[in-house]
């Protein structure tokens, strides 16, 4: 896949401008644009997700942006077979119950938009409490986090920021690093490469590379 040279800035702009021109064309009348930015937590997925949705904005368009690490599972769950499990860290971290039913079925047609924007603080290991915020009809909700795209969450629109296996392993802090073969595997097995509509490398962060729009 050929990838141009692009910056950050321009990236969210041309992406607001897709959301807001041919995506929000092709959305159900009267829903919501559901988008992921997939991506290690090096990758810099809410960086990204939040400029785009600033952009948005700007152009009038509500917009809400939750991360997955609002929805980290208790400790007590996460750390059942220790602290450096990368076997069940894919799918013993993530609350992916709660994500389908505070986040994504609020947004299903007919729904309410009355989403949660998190459930858990691991700081604290405890509940949030956070108030539930409703997302008019016609905006945009952005999901940001690490592999979003194995649980098949009904995203309208994709983005991964892919990392090579090197660059992944040189930015991930060193008390994570016992998470690069839940990523490799990842990248094995679900390929967000090929995947996504939209796919960013980002091995130097100064410098990113995208495939571009999808022209169709």
């Amino acid at each position: 896949m050929q990838l141009e040279p692009i910056t950050w800035e321009r990236m969210a702009e041309a992406l607001a401008r897709h959301l807001d021109g041919p995506a929000r064309a092709a959305a159900a009348p009267g829903g919501w644009t559901r988008v992921a930015v997939d991506g290690a937590p090096a990758a810099g997925t809410g960086t990204l997700a939040a400029a785009t949705a600033d952009a948005l904005r700007l152009r009038g368009r509500p917009v809400l942006v939750v991360a997955t690490d609002g929805f980290l599972r208790p400790a007590s769950l996460r750390f059942e077979f220790g602290r450096e499990d990368a076997e069940g860290y894919p799918d013993g971290w993530y609350d992916v119950p709660a994500l389908w039913r505070e986040v994504f079925g609020p947004l299903e047609p007919g729904g309410s938009g009355r989403v949660l924007p998190d459930l858990w603080d691991p700081a604290v290991d405890r509940a949030t409490r956070s108030p539930y915020v409703t997302l008019p009809t016609g905006g945009v909700l952005f999901v940001h986090g690490p592999m979003l795209l194995k649980h098949w969450f009904p995203f309208d629109f994709t983005v991964h920021i892919g990392l090579s296996a090197g660059a992944l392993a040189r930015r991930t802090d060193p008390g994570a690093r016992w998470t690069l073969p839940a990523f490799a595997r990842y990248e094995a097995e679900t390929g967000p490469a090929a995947a996504v509509d939209v796919l960013v490398r980002a091995d130097d962060p100064r410098h990113p590379a995208w495939s571009g729009l999808p022209t169709a």
